[in-house]
């Protein structure tokens, strides 16, 4: 049975039926980072939007790794407005690439160190070039580009070992949703350093893939702006999934209101 990895004193409400963090950058970065100092942490984020919670709402092992995580935190708008709605005025966004530079400017503030996992070689010469640049005392523990994974991958005691004996505070793992999702969940039982599924942030950072401005994000139209810059990828996502969360919206804000 999978350890209880969840973190004491969350302040949580559902979304869609899915238990989200309620927050900001600082106060939830900073629960993320008490957790990094343990031993060993087994414990990982899932930094949630619509499509996630969707997903979840459909698959119930996808629903499992949501709930076993250590904190959801709303990286959609959408969720935050569900917040809001709900009577939690204090609800903010906590974006994934954000959150991502907010938890190495910490960690080369006060030591420890990251371990970087997915995408490719290239990609990850560059960010780690890109990250120590922003932040010169940060430490990176090491680095590791997989190759092609199932969506649901198994234990790679090897890579594990190989994370742990590095001595890594936070894991940033970049595979995309789900495939980080339940890797992280995976894993996590047999990981020394707290992780965290950040997706597209690996390639926002390098400047691989093009990030919405603050101003559509604002709006909670990145979805629209990742559509039009992916439309053969994304299309069916988009077009499936954000009509369903709109759908279960609805229902869920009638049962709370209720």
């Amino acid at each position: 049975m999978m350890p209880n990895f969840h973190t004491t004193n969350r302040q949580t409400i559902p979304v869609i039926g899915l238990n989200v963090d309620i927050g900001n950058m600082s106060n939830l970065s900073r629960v993320i980072l008490n957790i990094s100092k343990r031993p060993m942490s087994h414990s990982y984020v899932c930094v949630a939007n619509a499509h996630m919670l969707t997903l979840a709402r459909q698959t119930s092992d996808f629903k499992k790794v949501l709930n076993n995580a250590s904190l959801v935190v709303p990286d959609g708008m959408p969720l935050v407005w569900s917040q809001k709605l709900k009577g939690y005025k204090n609800a903010e966004r906590v974006c994934g690439p954000d959150l991502m530079l907010e938890l190495c400017k910490q960690v080369s503030l006060h030591g420890g160190s990251i371990y970087l996992l997915g995408g490719n070689s290239r990609t990850l010469s560059l960010l780690s070039e890109k990250l120590v640049n922003l932040f010169p005392g940060l430490q990176i523990a090491g680095m590791h580009a997989p190759t092609a994974l199932p969506e649901k991958p198994t234990v790679d005691e090897e890579l594990t070992k190989q994370i742990n004996h590095s001595g890594a505070n936070i894991l940033f793992v970049g595979l995309g949703c789900p495939k980080q999702e339940y890797w992280c969940a995976t894993h996590a039982p047999y990981l020394r350093p707290i992780a965290i599924g950040v997706g597209a942030a690996f390639d926002f950072h390098t400047g691989t893939k093009k990030r919405p401005p603050a101003f559509i994000q604002g709006l909670g139209l990145e979805w629209l702006y990742r559509l039009i810059s992916e439309p053969r990828r994304l299309w069916k996502r988009y077009l499936t999934t954000n009509t369903a969360f709109i759908y279960y919206s609805l229902l869920d804000f009638i049962k709370h209101k209720n």
